[in-house]
């Protein structure tokens, strides 16, 4: 009897807990504590093939020769056959006529490739003031996030967005942290973290992108760190300050410090910089090369493998 009841106590306080974890008490996000060692688990974003993506808003961009386009089902096999640990599914190559039934497909079948659905991806604004265009941005990143949770993604990358016409950048980022705390609250009740990416218009610099991050306040919000799009006197530096805050992270072949040309990332430095973070999650390869992506893409999985080793 002893036994039953304490079993029955540890259940009911591990519900208790999971349920109340979206309701944690508001607070200003921080650098999240991860104890252990940092872990790097590789995985590909479907942006990388996008001018080869069949389906969804932004599909079929080109026609090339046979063979060289896919939908997602083929993006979770090719990840399976690159010895990715997860796949990146971004939301533009999803059909427009989007179901249940597809989701859940796709879900299965990547279980069965042995591939984690490690994200997803939308493209959004949060800037606007309120009115029906920020009612409209709000209600598409809500129902991505019923998507993934029915698609079994932890993280959705969002977008800041920049200062509308005739804004300023104070009141641009005021938006946005409350669209964010609405958005994070409903994501939290999903189970799934929002990744704010440093993506130009009012987060093109890390302290902007921090000031906001560290404004917000959900434990449901943090930053898609994407290790290309600083393109500042020291990008190193700022992915640096910024890697703390990091719940998703997207690498690129390429970093453009301000008034220089665009040279080849070091990734070891950029590995060393989140080793340094203490991170541990995903890494998506979203390749922007100019190089054929079907022979380009192989080769930096391989560096990448072998860096996480």
């Amino acid at each position: 009897m002893k036994s039953t009841v304490t079993r029955r106590t540890f259940l009911a306080s591990s519900a208790a807990a999971m349920s109340g974890l979206a309701l944690l008490p508001a607070r200003a996000v921080e650098p999240f504590a991860r104890p252990g060692h940092p872990r790097l688990q590789l995985s590909l974003a479907a942006y990388s093939f996008r001018e080869f993506m069949k389906d969804g808003e932004r599909g079929r961009n080109a026609a090339p020769e046979p063979g060289r386009q896919m939908d997602l089902f083929q993006f979770v096999d090719y990840c399976a056959e690159h010895g990715c640990a997860g796949a990146e599914l971004t939301s533009y190559y999803f059909p427009t006529d989007l179901d249940d039934s597809f989701l859940l497909k796709l879900r299965r079948h990547a279980f069965l490739r042995g591939v984690a659905v490690s994200g997803s991806a939308v493209g959004n604004s949060f800037t606007d003031a309120a009115g029906p265009k920020r009612d409209a941005q709000i209600a598409s990143v809500k129902k991505w996030i019923d998507h993934a949770a029915l698609l079994g993604a932890p993280h959705i990358r969002v977008f800041a967005g920049g200062a509308p016409k005739g804004m300023s950048p104070v009141e641009a980022k005021t938006n946005c942290i409350a669209a964010l705390e609405e958005c994070g609250d409903y994501a939290g009740r999903k189970g799934i973290f929002l990744g704010i990416e440093n993506h130009g218009g009012i987060v093109s610099e890390a302290a902007d992108l921090l000031d906001i991050i560290k404004r917000v306040k959900s434990p449901w919000i943090g930053i898609n760190l994407d290790t290309g799009n600083f393109h500042t006197d020291d990008p190193y530096r700022d992915l640096e300050l910024t890697a703390p805050y990091t719940v998703n992270v997207q690498m690129k072949g390429e970093i453009h410090p301000r008034g220089k040309e665009q040279q080849p990332a070091d990734l070891p430095r950029l590995v060393k910089i989140l080793r340094a973070a203490h991170y541990q999650g995903y890494v998506a390869l979203e390749y922007e090369s100019a190089e054929d992506p079907w022979k380009a893409v192989p080769v930096l999985l391989k560096t990448m493998r072998e860096l996480f080793a």
